[in-house]
């Protein structure tokens, strides 16, 4: 069996957090001290220690909370609070930054957007510096090409995020020379073209070069992996056949499965079999260590959005309050959707109150905050990890890509191309796992099931971008059932966080409406 990826395993990188920034001093971004440096010298000759540093581009995950983040608190504000799925949450005043994404209402000195673009950045740096360091690899090609392609498919993941909620932005393709470090090229925005393309290009090269599943270790990169996510990209492209063609791959290559019970999903243990971390779903997944401080695991995502005591309180909360699945998510659910209770916990009244899965009781609707609060993000902190009381990085593994989500996007590009039975197949898969008869494969009924099957996962805001894009109006009708929010076509992309346009030069150009 092969190892899990180690989360703890840390090494020193100079950072770029942008190169309009110049370069920024080493930091390091876990509670963890650094295990060693490594020199040229070492990276070119020796494959375990190549391998440890693309283990670093990983361990970027780990940033966020109120700090630059990838794909933690701050990005499911601009993904999740920023859609028609969840609202803010916590108490109406709290965080204006996030209230004034939630109400589509978005100036260039968020702080949120700014925080998602430095942790970005600092990803494309890492990814950077790895390849940098092992072009002059000496050791054997078919090793040397891997971890090139770990490190391109990481890559091309953070600029696809940053394409989505940015659209064109600067393209940093290397570590810059110190010659190169005020370069206009590196301090402008590449158009969104080019960006895909650039995504396109790294995607392809980790096709061509990555194992699959049960040939690496668990929560590196795969074939699959590569496969999924560039499937992904062509769907935002519009180009159906490459997106069938790859998530058809994914799919007749057997690797995965759906789990059978939806809720078990997000588990750390599996039950009775079913379930847990690096399930039979789970196509790349944000590894997280069980160790007794709890310091390798995403910084705040948990307890961002755990249950909050408000009212008459009279118990111990779980957290912020933030990210609460919205009444639209809910009506939204068919009568039987046994998703509806695997991703949304409700806060019942008294006598009963409400029971999680760990036996953890929260008295009743006069103890909490909000009425509502995202299942997925849950971590229990006593059937699944006893973290000595920190709770700020609880281990919570984030699943990134996931099986459903590739039957999906084949079925959308199946019904594109034509091809009826498949997307047939693929709907009703994920249909009957939810407890849903079968409906006919329209566009209308995939893009239901993509909102059912992915709510709370982050990727519904990009999802009505994308799909107003082929059925214009439809996101200016899902934020109108949203509490009446007026979407605007300029709203389809964040501005560019004006502290980055600053430190530019004012080479950075704004998106248009704001």
């Amino acid at each position: 069996m092969k190892k899990i990826l180690n989360p703890k395993l840390i090494y020193s990188f100079c950072l770029i957090a942008m190169v309009a920034a110049m370069m920024t001093a080493c930091k390091k971004y876990l509670t963890v001290n650094p295990q060693g440096q490594l020199t040229g010298a070492e990276i070119a000759t020796d494959p375990n220690a190549a391998k440890n540093l693309v283990t670093g581009i990983y361990n970027v995950f780990y940033i966020g909370g109120f700090d630059p983040d990838i794909d933690s608190f701050q990005f499911v504000i601009m993904t999740d609070i920023a859609s028609d799925d969840g609202d803010k949450g916590s108490s109406p005043d709290d965080y204006g930054d996030a209230k004034q994404i939630d109400n589509l209402q978005t100036p260039t000195t968020n702080g949120v957007i700014n925080n998602v673009w430095t942790g970005y950045y600092k990803g494309i740096a890492r990814a950077n510096q790895a390849l940098n360091a092992l072009q002059n690899a000496q050791f054997d090609a078919t090793t040397k090409n891997r971890l090139i392609a770990e490190a391109r498919f990481l890559r091309g993941y953070f600029y696809f995020n940053m394409v989505r909620l940015f659209g064109g932005v600067p393209l940093l393709d290397k570590v810059p020379t110190a010659a190169e470090a005020n370069d206009s090229k590196y301090q402008t925005r590449a158009s969104a073209d080019t960006i895909y393309k650039f995504i396109i290009s790294d995607l392809d090269f980790a096709v061509a070069n990555l194992p699959d599943k049960g040939a690496t270790d668990i929560g590196r990169a795969t074939l699959s992996a590569a496969q999924s996510l560039e499937a992904k990209v062509y769907l935002y492209l519009k180009n159906y056949q490459k997106a069938y063609d790859l998530s058809e791959a994914v799919i007749t290559g057997g690797k995965y499965s759906l789990v059978k019970d939806y809720s078990l999903i997000w588990r750390e243990k599996p039950v009775a079999g079913d379930g847990g971390n690096n399930n039979s779903e789970s196509i790349f997944e944000i590894q997280a260590g069980i160790n007794n401080d709890c310091s390798a695991g995403l910084n705040l995502y948990t307890v961002s959005q755990g249950p909050r005591a408000g009212g008459k309180f009279g118990w111990s909360d779980l957290g912020f309050g933030f990210n609460n699945p919205s009444l639209s998510l809910l009506n939204e659910y068919e009568p039987g959707d046994v998703r509806k209770n695997g991703t949304i916990i409700f806060i019942n009244p008294l006598p009963a109150g409400t029971v999680l899965f760990d036996g953890f009781r929260i008295p009743d609707q006069d103890s909490v905050q909000n009425q509502r609060y995202s299942y997925k993000a849950y971590h229990s902190r006593t059937a699944e990890s006893n973290c000595g009381g920190n709770t700020d990085r609880l281990p919570k593994q984030i699943r990134i890509l996931r099986y459903a989500d590739v039957l999906l996007i084949n079925a959308e590009a199946a019904v594109q191309l034509g091809k009826t039975g498949d997307a047939t197949t693929d709907l009703d898969l994920v249909r009957v796992r939810a407890g849903l008869a079968h409906v006919v494969p329209t566009l209308a009924a995939i893009w239901h099931e993509r909102r059912m099957e992915l709510a709370m996962e982050h990727d519904r805001f990009f999802d009505l971008v994308r799909q107003d894009a082929v059925q214009p109006g439809r996101a200016a009708a899902a934020f109108a059932a949203d509490g009446g929010k007026t979407w605007k076509a300029t709203d389809a992309l964040f501005p560019i966080p004006q502290t980055q346009i600053d430190l530019s030069g004012g080479r950075l150009k704004q998106n248009p409406g704001y």
